[in-house]
This record gives C-alpha cells, structure tokens and sequence, in this order.
C-alpha cells in the first residue's frame, strides 16, 4: 500500500492554472525524485500535500496520506500533522531557521508543538536528533545560533527539525543546491540512511539530475505543471521517452565551449602572488589579542588574457577571501595583486577605482545582487560610478552603451524599462552579467553564477558566457562547487583546501588524473549522471545521449 497517493491534483491560483491532474505514489521506504524546470510545479506540489497554499488556490483531486485525504482536513488538523507526520527541509536553511533562537532549542520547539513534554524533555531529544544527524555536542556545540555554523551545518538542523519526531513522509526541496559537492554527498547519505532507518517515504525536489540518479528509486518528470513522464530511475534516465526528459538530459551534461583564439597569450591579465589574507578569531582572551585565523594562506595564481580559469573547494576552503582580494575589498597580510601589472590594494581609493574597471564580479544569486526599485537600466547602468571626473561616458553615451550590452546578453533595449521581479531567473542572471560588462571589462569573476539554475537555463548562460569570451576576449574567473561545470568551461583549475591552493592545471587533466586525495575525493564527490547510474545498474546498457526533437 502506498504511503502517500497523489490522484488527479488540480490547483488553481486567481484563475491561472498550476497543477493539472498530477498522479504521484510514494511507499515507505522509497525515494520519488521529482524533477523539471523552475515553473514546472515541482514545489507547488510538494507545498500541496503540506497544504500551504498562497490565498485564493483553488484544488481539487485527492493527496491521501496512509489512508486520510488531506485535502478534507481542516488547518487545525493539517497542523498537528505539519512536523509530526510529514518533515519538510527547505532549500535554504538560512531562511528556514530563526536567527534569534538556539540550534536544539529550534528542534525542541518542534517537539514541544506536538507533545506533551517538559522543555528539558524537549531538548534531550533535540540534543539527540542533532547528534544523529551528524552534528555532536563535542563539535558542533548546540547553544550555538545558526549564523555561526557553515551552510551544511545549518541544513543538517533544518533535517534534525524535519525527522525530530520520525514522519512517516519527509519532502527535501532542493536541499543541497548551495551546498559544495563534499558537503552535498554527505547531506545525500544522510537522508537516505534516513529513509532507511525509519522506513519513511521521501519526496525529493531538485532540478539536478545527478542527484536524483544517487538517490532516487523512482523518479517523475513535470512540465508546465504535468507529470510527463514517470518511472523508475533506471527507466526514466536510461531511456527518457518524452522529448522534454531528453532535453533535460542532453543539458544535465555541460557540453565544452570552445576557448578564444587570444587565451593565454601576452602577459598574465591577474597575478596573485603568495596573498595571505587574516582576521581575528571569535575566541577572547583577557590579555592577549585573540589568535588571527588565516584564511588564504599564501594562494598564487595566474589568469592570461582570454583565459578560463576554475576555483574549486569546500565551504570555508578561503575561495570567497581570495575573491574580495582580488576585489580590493580584503586588505593583504602579505603578498601582491596586480592586473595588468599594476599593484593594489585595499583602502588605496583612486588606484581601487580604475582597478574596478577591468575586473567585475556576477553573483550566484541574481535576484538579491539585482536592486528591486531600480529599473533593468539604472541597474545595468551603476558600474558607471567608476569613472569620475575626466573620462567619464557621457549621458547619451551610457544609454548607448547600455542597450548595446542588453542586446549582446540575449535581452532587449527596452528591456532596460521594466523591473528585475518581471524576469526569470535566467535573464536576471544576463541583466547581471550585463551590468558587469557594461564598464568594459577584462576580467569577470563568477561566483557561482550558475549553481541555482535549471539544467536548460545554465546552459544557456554557459553557452553565453562562451560565445562572449570569443567574441570580447574576456578572461573569467570561474568560482563553482560544480565539478561537470568546471570541466566543461574553464582551460586551468585551481583547488584550494584551508586557504592554500593544493593542486593546480588544466582542468581536464587534473578532473582525471588527480594527484592530491583532497581533489580525489571532491571529484568522487561530485554528483555525476552517467557514472551514477553505471553504479547503481552495471547490467544496463550504456545511456545514450538524448536530444530533444
């Protein structure tokens, strides 16, 4: 008997039409991917079966869980089985956990809603549900607040929160999209000890198809609010049949942009030379300075003009120092950076200015880097600060300049009216990228800049960021915890671990043939279609590559 039945979902939102006839069977024990697009109502329906619905929806059908249809409940019931019954962890933790409450006193409320119980009962299963969930009291103290742990820490209590009093069903919305590939395996392993310890069901919504291919038993595709196709793993992603699955398929594996004709030629474009980057450790000490934590410990590296180059690492390896380096915004401990020859460095303010120019940075995110109050062309417009005085494009010039560079992203000239909330994810990652290419640039730093979008829409901004590297010569900067892209965009790579850079090469060489076990292991890490399902199914046929028709 199954655990959870979705039959004949509709949902309707002020007249608009999300879901239509969703037909879904989770059993106990088992794990139901549910993948698509952003748009597709892979979330809408998860949020479905907890019934927290925005005002106005309308539904219809069935979600009947262990034999009560949810829908015929009232909210006072749907939340005593909010918590109890069905566990839900969020994509961002951050967001997800109360800043102003301690870690175990979080997962003691849980407790506390649904029970019966003193506060120090509370928290002893609180304490014990953190230490299972990987985070023991000897490591990860549980007086702490969620501002201080690391991005997998805080997403292992939104688990500790969702499994506390052992649901029957637990759903996951992409609950390791921001995560690095070490932290994304062990957070994997976890749900699916999870799952297996507590014969639960498990909903889990992700767009990455690679992780779906690690963990999943059975697996749905939806589109446009449909459930297009469905089956088991090795059925749907061995032999997709529907033509939206084979897209997703072809896109899930980044295809290699070719490299421009001028990378690596000339003198290096950016030099980092043993940069040591510092700053004071939250311990206090009553009469001594607290200890100083280095987080890059004497980093070189070295971009050429027109060059690719990677950043790999874990969460806390030093990447994002070394990058506000880079930008000026760190002050040096020791070591030089030069673009282009020049040195700088932080605090100098006209040297840090003209550096600026050359060097811009696109952000994961491009919903909260992009101001809301601002239209597309005061946003694409603001690098222009960085000429004052002498120099500086005049009025009629920035507009040209402006809907110049909104065209060559794919957007239009009178995009440059509207607002950043009017667009999709995708072309708020061009408006960002146009903003960082309206100065004219050298050099763009990508700091995960593809790491939340959709397989279809990432590889559109990859095939993007390609085609403006031939055509511009730009040199990039690649920031990313995602191995496949990596090997696809960039030309050499650089691994750091605990602020020091521990392998270095080109890419393609070094994703192969590792030669230090920290690169190992993030490469074994790292969720991978193909060699996923070889794993799991050695007696199937090799995958062949889909194209959508």
């Amino acid at each position: 008997m199954a655990l959870l039945n979705i039959s004949g979902l509709h949902l309707e939102v002020d007249g608009r039409k999300l879901l239509s006839g969703i037909e879904l069977s989770l059993r106990a024990g088992e794990v139901l991917g549910l993948v698509g697009e952003s748009g597709s109502g892979k979330s809408m329906t998860a949020i479905s079966v907890l019934g927290l619905l925005p005002p106005g929806a309308q539904r219809s059908g069935t979600i009947d869980l262990a034999g009560r249809d949810l829908l015929k409940r009232s909210e006072r019931e749907l939340c005593a089985i909010r918590g109890s019954e069905i566990g839900m962890v969020f994509q961002e933790p951050m967001t997800a956990l109360n800043p102003l409450l301690r870690i175990d006193e979080q997962v003691a409320e849980v407790v506390r809603t649904h029970r019966r119980v003193s506060r120090r009962e509370a928290l002893t299963l609180a304490h014990a549900t953190l230490e299972r969930v990987g985070l023991p009291a000897s490591r990860v103290g549980h007086d702490r607040y969620p501002h201080t742990l690391s991005g997998g820490q805080r997403q292992r209590v939104a688990i500790a929160m969702a499994i506390v009093l052992k649901p029957k069903l637990l759903i996951a919305d992409e609950p390791t999209t921001a995560l690095d590939v070490s932290t994304q395996a062990r957070i994997l392993e976890l749900l699916r000890e999870l799952v297996r310890e507590n014969a639960c069901g498990l909903l889990l919504v992700s767009h990455d198809l690679g992780v779906i291919a690690e963990i999943a038993d059975e697996v749905a595709v939806m589109e446009r609010g449909r459930i297009v196709e469905h089956g088991t793993v090795a059925q749907v992603l061995r032999h997709p049949q529907h033509p939206y699955t084979q897209a997703l398929l072809a896109n899930s594996r980044p295809q290699p942009v070719p490299a421009p004709s001028a990378a690596g030629t000339g003198a290096p474009l950016l030099e980092v030379d043993r940069v040591v980057c510092e700053y004071p450790a939250h311990e206090r000490t009553l009469f001594r300075p607290p200890p100083a934590v280095r987080a890059v410990d004497g980093v070189s590296l070295r971009i050429d003009p027109g060059e690719r180059v990677g950043l790999v690492g874990e969460s806390g390896c030093g990447k994002s120092t070394l990058l506000r380096a880079i930008l000026g915004l760190e002050t040096l401990r020791g070591g030089t950076i030069r673009v282009a020859g020049e040195g700088y460095a932080g605090g100098d303010t006209a040297s840090l200015q003209k550096i600026r120019r050359q060097i811009q940075i696109v952000f994961q995110d491009p919903h909260g880097s992009l101001n809301p109050r601002w239209r597309v062309a005061d946003v694409v417009g603001e690098p222009f600060h960085l000429w004052r005085g002498a120099g500086a494009p005049a009025a009629d010039e920035r507009r040209r300049r402006i809907a110049s560079v909104l065209e060559r992203v794919g957007l239009s000239a009178a995009d440059g009216e509207r607002f950043p909330h009017e667009f999709s994810g995708g072309q708020r990652q061009r408006i960002a990228i146009a903003r960082a290419l309206v100065c004219e640039p050298r050099l763009l730093v990508l700091d995960e800049a593809v790491s939340a979008l959709d397989v279809s829409i990432r590889a559109q901004i990859l095939e993007l960021l390609g085609t403006l590297s031939r055509e511009l010569g730009l040199a990039y900067l690649f920031v990313s915890h995602d191995i496949q892209v990596v090997r696809a965009v960039t030309d050499r790579l650089y691994v750091m671990q605990r602020g020091r850079v521990v392998e270095s090469g080109h890419s393609a060489e070094v994703l192969a043939h590792p030669r230090h076990d920290y690169t190992a292991s993030l490469v074994a890490a790292s969720p991978d279609l193909d060699l996923a399902l070889a794993r799991r199914f050695p007696q199937s046929a090799k995958i062949p590559v889909a194209v959508a028709s």
